[in-house]
This record gives structure tokens, C-alpha cells and sequence, in this order.
């Protein structure tokens, strides 16, 4: 390790000290020493050490308490805790509240050399991800969302706009465009940000339970509720409810959904009370509602009650400028968020992403960037690592024969599944082009034991 390399040994213990600082300052670290917490902190804003090495019991305050105030101070250095034997369960804590790891007392030099070792490996690839991270920015991003294209910065603008306000926003755009990441940054700008961001998938909620899981209901309302439960809405109350496929609300609750929204009051299942609550609702799909509502299944006075904004986000191939930062985000996400040492894209693997078709916009890009880091072994990511999870496939649904005389169960899973085939396991896209709800195209797989179908994660 560099002689700049500095750590921080917080320990109550004369001999643990000098013994540690002895063992450390001979790898060729600078260390310095704080014998209480209070010291132990002081030193750490001033001179913002790389790792500390932090004793669980000290004698002005427990050693948790100075984790969590060191999270404070910067999240992004390295703690090891230092424990007794009888301590191992508080060592255990500390992990979860962002230590990197712990020592058991008496110290053994090897395992100290090699978890101070790996620590500050870790903290190199962080202090990298972060310059990486600032990097990006300066290419365009608004939040947590990036892409300099110029319809990404009509909605940034949008955004902006209407995140000061509680108008109800309709997000559509196809599947994997970012239609929960743009409610968050919503959320996150608006003076609803202290309180609670519920997303709710309106597809995953059984149609006999939806009002249940919206409104709540009350302790025996119906077999099995033993206990009051709180709705989506007042989970969310002075926040923001963040309804994903909108168009799977069974046609026959939308009815009470539009009370809400007008009355801002709920009524839980089996109960008499009215209560009042006061949340933004976001809802987003990927389906075309005005079809829905000539086929019956939304109602016309919903759709004009959700649609006061609309943002339409563009599918990933429509925005292809915006890939190389893209990449170098989700790069440094993974790497991070698998101990990784950052690669960069090598100029050839960067061409097949941007000749990609991207079927399964920038969910289906963060998968194969994942898979890629997770896999690579090299100073930077070669064609090989990516070009195994780009296979093109086609966007409509195509053509094929049946034999006259197929019973129609088994025409009916045919067409299915080849229409799930041709969509690249977009069933979104497949229940639309078959003019079916997703629920019920979801049934139907369910029926045909086939939800493992191939195409890639969506």
C-alpha cells in the first residue's frame, strides 16, 4: 500500500494501541491514534482518514453510536471494528450499519494484514466510482436519471416543473424506459420528499384483494384478516403512491379509485370511518389507455382524471447518444455494488451497444453491464463479455402455420408463446399485441407452465 495511506486506530486500550500502530506503520501506513470516541471523531473530520479501526467499547460512548456518527462525517471510509470474544453479535450490528468487517481481539497479524489490506481496496474503487460518478453528471443527467438527448431534457425540464406541484402525472413509455425512476425523481424534488414513496405494481395484486391492499380493511372483515391492515394510500399520506401498470385495476374497483382521487378519503374494507389523506398520486403504464377504454377495460373518466401530465419517455433506441454515459453509470453501480475493480468498455464492445436494437430499453442495457462486470477478467470489457447477451430479435409478432385441425387450447398456446417469443419475452408488449390484459395473459402462462420462457430479463 502507498505511505499515504491513512488510518485511524480508536481504542481505549494503551497496549492494543501501540501494538496496532507498531504492526501498521511497519506495512507503511501513516496511523494515527484517538484513545475515546469524542477524539476518535475529531480526528476523523479533520483529517479524513482512509480506514479506522474502531474499538466496540469505549469509555465516553459505545462504538456504534461513533460508526454511526463516522457514516455521518463520510459514509465512504472504511471501518473495521475491533472486538472481544463475547462480542461477536454487537460486531454483527456494526456490519449492518456499514462497518466493512471485524477483528476478534487478541489481534492476529496475518488476518490484520489482510482485511486492512482488502478494506482499503475497497475504499480505492469507491473514491474511483465517485470521480467516475461526477464524470457522468457533466454529460447530462438530472438526478438518478441520465441522457443528454434532447427529448430527456424536455422532461428534465417537465420534471422540474411538475414536481412543485401535486398535479396527478401519467408516465407511459415502453417497458424499461425508467418509468419508476422518473416518479422517484419526482418525489425526490418535490416538497413531499421527507415522507414516505410507495410503489405499488398493479398487476402483482390479486383482483379479489386489490381493495384490500389499496384501501386496507379492518381486523375480520373477511376470513384470514386478523388484524387492521393499512392501505397503499395511507402508507403513502403526505407523500407520494406510485401506481405501476395502471391499466391491470380490475374495471370493476376503478370506480372507488376515482373517489379517492377526487375526495382524498378512504374507507378500509369493513369499516364505517372515512379517513382523510393527503398523497400525490404518479401512475405509469406501458399500454395504450384509449385502446384499453375502446375495449372496455379503463374507464374513459379515470384516464382523464390520471392523465393531467403526461410524460411519454422514448424508448432506449430512439436515444442511442445517450448510451456511453449510460454505461459508464451503470458501470460504476456495479462495480461498487460487487466489490469490483472498475473496467472501462473497450471501443469495440461499445459498437455493439450502440448498434443494438435494445428491445428492452435500458433495463435490458443495465442487465448486460451487469453480467459483463460480474464476468470480465480483463483491464477492460472486450466484445466477448456483451456480444452473448445482444442477440437480436425480431419486433412483430411474424408468421407461422398450424396444421388444420390443432385442438384450440393448443393454437391458443402456440400463438401465445410464439407472440411472447417475437416481443423478446416482453409480456407487456406480447398480452397488447394478442389484445389481452396482463393478468390475464400472466394466467395464461401460469395455465401452460411456461413463465420461464426465453428472452431476456425484463
Amino acid at each position: 500500500m502507498s505511505t499515504t495511506t491513512k488510518l485511524l486506530l480508536i481504542d481505549d486500550d494503551q497496549n492494543i494501541l501501540i501494538t496496532l500502530q507498531m504492526r501498521l506503520e511497519a506495512l507503511g501506513h501513516r496511523v494515527l491514534v484517538a484513545e475515546s470516541g469524542e477524539k476518535g471523531l475529531i480526528l476523523c473530520e479533520s483529517e479524513m482518514p482512509d480506514l479506522v479501526l474502531l474499538d466496540l467499547k469505549l469509555p465516553d460512548m459505545d462504538g456504534l453510536e461513533v460508526l454511526k456518527r463516522i457514516r455521518t462525517i463520510n459514509p465512504w471510509i472504511e471501518v473495521i471494528m475491533l472486538t472481544a470474544v463475547g462480542s461477536i453479535e454487537s460486531a454483527v450490528k456494526a456490519i449492518k450499519l456499514g462497518a466493512y468487517d471485524y477483528l476478534s481481539k487478541p489481534i492476529d497479524s496475518k488476518q490484520l494484514k489482510s482485511l486492512v489490506e482488502k478494506a482499503l481496496k475497497k475504499g480505492e474503487v469507491s473514491r474511483e466510482i465517485r470521480k467516475l460518478r461526477k464524470q457522468y453528471k457533466t454529460l447530462g443527467a438530472f438526478g438518478s436519471i441520465i441522457g443528454m438527448a434532447s427529448r430527456m431534457q424536455e422532461i428534465y425540464r417537465l420534471i422540474e416543473q411538475v414536481s412543485q406541484t401535486d398535479a396527478t402525472v401519467l408516465i407511459t413509455g415502453e417497458s424499461g424506459t425508467g418509468k419508476e425512476l422518473v416518479a422517484q425523481t419526482i418525489h425526490a424534488l418535490s416538497p413531499r420528499q421527507a415522507y414516505p414513496f410507495i410503489p405499488v405494481n398493479c398487476a402483482a395484486i390479486p383482483t379479489n384483494l386489490w381493495e384490500s391492499e389499496i384501501l386496507g380493511h379492518e381486523k375480520g372483515a373477511f376470513t384470514g384478516a386478523d388484524a387492521r391492515k393499512l392501505g397503499f394510500f395511507q402508507l403513502a399520506n403526505h407523500g407520494t403512491l406510485f401506481l405501476d401498470e395502471i391499466s391491470e385495476v380490475p374495471i370493476e374497483n376503478q370506480s372507488k379509485f376515482l373517489r379517492v382521487l377526487e375526495d382524498h378519503r378512504v374507507r378500509r374494507v369493513g369499516g364505517d370511518e372515512e379517513i382523510q389523506v393527503n398523497v400525490r398520486v404518479i401512475v405509469a403504464t406501458n399500454l395504450n389507455l384509449l385502446k384499453a377504454i375502446e375495449l372496455n377495460q379503463f374507464r374513459p373518466d379515470l384516464y382523464y382524471r390520471l392523465n393531467h401530465i403526461n410524460i411519454d419517455l422514448p424508448p432506449l433506441r430512439d436515444r442511442k447518444e445517450d448510451i456511453p454515459a449510460l454505461v459508464q453509470a451503470f458501470l460504476a453501480d456495479v462495480a461498487v455494488r460487487y466489490n469490483k475493480p472498475f473496467r472501462p468498455m473497450s471501443r469495440e464492445a461499445m459498437e455493439l451497444l450502440l448498434n443494438y436494437s435494445w428491445p428492452g430499453n435500458i433495463r435490458e442495457l443495465k442487465n448486460v453491464i451487469e453480467r459483463a462486470v460480474v464476468f470480465c477478467e480483463h483491464k477492460e470489457i472486450e466484445p466477448e463479455y456483451v456480444k452473448e447477451s445482444l442477440q437480436e430479435r425480431p419486433t412483430d409478432p411474424g408468421m407461422f402455420s398450424l396444421a388444420v385441425g390443432t385442438p384450440l387450447e393448443e393454437a391458443e398456446r402456440v400463438l401465445i408463446l410464439k407472440t411472447l417469443r417475437s416481443t423478446g419475452g416482453n409480456k407487456s408488449k406480447a398480452a397488447k399485441l394478442l389484445g389481452i390484459s396482463l393478468k390475464t395473459f400472466y394466467n395464461k402462462l401460469n395455465k401452460y407452465d411456461q413463465i420461464k420462457e426465453p428472452g431476456p430479463p425484463l
